[in-house]
């Protein structure tokens, strides 16, 4: 069956279909309830940080916790063991995060080309919040998270989630904090994929590796 002969059969049984409806009918004359559950059960946020925790780690995720004044030696740490030494930045990342790091740091910038990017080791970033019941992190391009090819494309990603005020519980509690103006990017656990004879294969469409660091306190202001 030739593609246009398919797109007649289906529209016609459009048609058939709405032949009883009358002409002046609008979706909205027939309002539809948007009470979904908001969360699975109740919780303390205590719990709620720690589910985020065990389902990042579900994820292959690598998860460190710590407060505010412990973020730059934790992460100087990591990027050690990790051997990065060129290591790229948002324009608006704290500076006091990486000011003991042995590394070169390239800021986000559209004058940095994917050839420098690709010769990165890590990317440190923030993000816009956290879910738990998914372990997911999701990044809007806030100033310290930066443009969206900066956590594509280096093979190592190290994300800094504040505890008090970016964890949710639910998808639907996310949806509601974030802009849909803003470009976002839903991060489950490192880059991976299975198309091929059903075998994963990580780091094809972004990190291989992710690094979520849990920070108490407020960490902005270092």
């Amino acid at each position: 069956m030739s593609g246009d002969s398919s797109r007649k059969r289906i529209l016609g049984r459009v048609r058939r279909a709405l032949r009883d409806v009358p002409a002046s009918e609008q979706p909205a004359d027939h309002p539809v309830a948007r009470d979904y559950a908001e969360k699975h059960g109740e919780r303390s946020h205590a719990a709620t940080v720690g589910l985020l925790a065990e389902n990042l780690a579900d994820y292959r995720a690598l998860v460190h916790r710590t407060n505010a004044p412990g973020l730059p030696a934790l992460l100087t740490r990591l990027l050690l063991e990790r051997g990065a030494r060129r290591v790229a930045v948002p324009a608006g990342l704290p500076a006091g995060w990486l000011a003991a790091a042995p590394a070169e740091l390239l800021v986000d910038s559209p004058a940095l080309t994917s050839h420098e990017l690709d010769s990165v080791d890590s990317v440190v970033t923030g993000c816009a919040l956290a879910i738990a019941e998914t372990g997911t992190v999701v990044l809007d391009a806030g100033p310290d998270q930066g443009s969206r090819r900066l956590t594509l494309v280096p093979d190592h990603h190290i994300c800094v989630v504040r505890t008090g005020d970016q964890v949710v519980d639910s998808v639907p509690q996310a949806v509601r904090r974030l802009s849909p103006e803003r470009p976002l990017t839903w991060i489950s656990g490192p880059s991976a994929t299975s198309d091929i004879e059903l075998e994963r294969v990580e780091g094809v469409h972004g990190p291989r590796t992710l690094e979520v660091v849990l920070v108490t306190g407020d960490p902005r202001e270092l």
